[in-house]
């Protein structure tokens, strides 16, 4: 089957777990009411999630190569959709916090699943349009669920935040199950699972997100409901580095591809890049309701300019990064990263804010087209799902940061006016971070992933 119809049967199936987080955060208030569960509990629904799919991304490379890569897209895709619908269905808060950990798992597998099965099928195509076309859920989703959620929220139950993924889910797998070839199921390269890296690695993420998701509720990372986590994460994490590059079997997570300086780069700008763009997601809702007197709808149609210039960039941008390569691109679409964010920091008016947003929507997203073109350049065939789970777990980890920093941030300044220009500027300062990986990647294109023999 040709690259386009596999990517467009891909994204109806994953347009589902990319609007359900932001979707569900609007409705958080809805759900402690209606559930009469405490703040502290219904975070949880948030957090539960977060973990789940943290612990099953290092799942995604053996998981492909044992079962198949169609019939994994296919198990993950029912995983949320039973989630979803249990969900719906929740009697009190601790049933919803367990269904949501449900959905995560099938989130978690989902988008790496994805970039395995497109980056594989281009077979040493240039990957720069492929990207641009991917991405597009994963951009849009962001913008578009504050939205949803808001109108949820405001005129009919807080399950239909849920229900809403029955039918995107439904659709997904009928057209995935008619329409992906069976030879994506080709197991020969199957190995063995590496269950003492996996059991280093899952729970070190878990850890690792639990602990940076408890730093606002804590008021800093000097509790130890934040340092305890933290220090499991530290520990796991040094012990699954020990482990990975010592093993003679094939890790969970080869850690040898970031002997790639391009790829190493890559994932660090990832990181960087889910620290800004998830960072900011928490902090622009809030400005525009706390600062700005918007209610939560209200809010979401505010940030529709950031999403509008995340179109923008699409347009040629991928063909672009193909022939000048990653590096130009990068850099230049971090300092229109940078013009977008500033006027934030400088307490301007909301139209020129709008305008700002469509600004730094274009330079966020051009940066993350760039850099997912560049992490997948060189490498061979049997690394792709390796590396589609780092690239996901820096991203992952980089927006738990990045949403973490910026709360304490703000809540140490007292949550004023002044105190969101404060945190405006910290996250200028993120985006500027980001020169330092940019420069070292490939200045030229370099060659794709090498076709699968014959």
């Amino acid at each position: 089957m040709s690259l386009g119809k596999l990517a467009a049967i891909l994204i109806i199936g994953v347009v589902a777990p990319v609007l359900d987080t932001t979707i569900v955060n609007v409705a958080l208030d809805a759900l402690g009411r209606d559930l009469h569960a405490p703040v502290a509990d219904v975070q949880w629904v948030v957090t539960a999630y977060l973990l789940a799919l943290a612990a099953a991304i290092p799942l995604t490379g053996w998981s492909v190569a044992r079962f198949g890569g169609k019939r994994m897209w296919l198990c993950s895709l029912a995983l949320f959709l039973a989630g979803s619908a249990l969900c719906a269905v929740a009697w009190n808060v601790g049933a919803l916090i367990a269904f949501r950990a449900l959905q995560g798992l099938g989130a978690g597998l989902m988008i790496p699943i994805m970039q395995t099965l497109l980056v594989q099928a281009a077979h040493g195509r240039p990957l720069g349009r492929l990207m641009a076309t991917i991405s597009l859920p994963a951009l849009v989703g962001p913008l578009l669920g504050p939205v949803i959620g808001g109108l949820i929220v405001g005129h009919a139950s807080w399950r239909w935040v849920f229900l809403v993924n029955v039918p995107i889910c439904a659709a997904g797998l009928l057209v995935a199950w008619r329409g992906m070839p069976a030879a994506l199921d080709n197991r020969g390269d199957a190995y063995r699972l590496d269950v003492t890296g996996l059991l280093l690695l899952s729970p070190g993420l878990a850890a690792g997100i639990y602990g940076l998701s408890q730093v606002p509720a804590r008021g800093g990372a000097g509790d130890v409901h934040v340092l305890l986590p933290l220090a499991a994460f530290v520990v796991l994490m040094a012990g699954f580095v020990w482990h990975s590059l010592r093993t003679p079997a094939v890790p969970v997570v080869d850690l040898r591809l970031f002997r790639s300086r391009s790829f190493g780069a890559a994932t660090a700008l990832l990181f960087l890049s889910g620290l800004a763009l998830f960072g900011a997601m928490l902090l622009l809702p809030l400005y525009y309701q706390q600062v700005r007197g918007a209610d939560a709808l209200t809010a979401g149609l505010l940030l529709v300019p950031q999403g509008l210039g995340s179109l923008l960039v699409r347009v040629g941008l991928g063909g672009l990064t193909e022939r000048l390569g990653a590096r130009p691109i990068v850099i230049g679409c971090v300092a229109i990263t940078l013009a977008g964010t500033v006027p934030f920091a400088l307490g301007w008016p909301e139209w020129a804010l709008a305008l700002a947003l469509v600004v730094r929507g274009f330079g966020l997203t051009g940066v993350l087209l760039a850099v997912m073109t560049s992490a997948f350049e060189g490498l061979e065939r049997a690394e792709v799902p390796h590396a589609s789970s780092a690239t996901r777990i820096a991203q992952q980890v980089g927006g738990a940061v990045g949403a973490a920093v910026l709360a304490v941030i703000l809540q140490h300044q007292g949550g004023s006016a002044a105190a969101f220009q404060t945190t405006f500027w910290w996250a200028t300062g993120f985006a500027l971070i980001a020169l330092v990986p940019a420069v070292l990647l490939p200045k030229s294109p370099t060659p794709s992933p090498a076709p699968a023999p014959a």
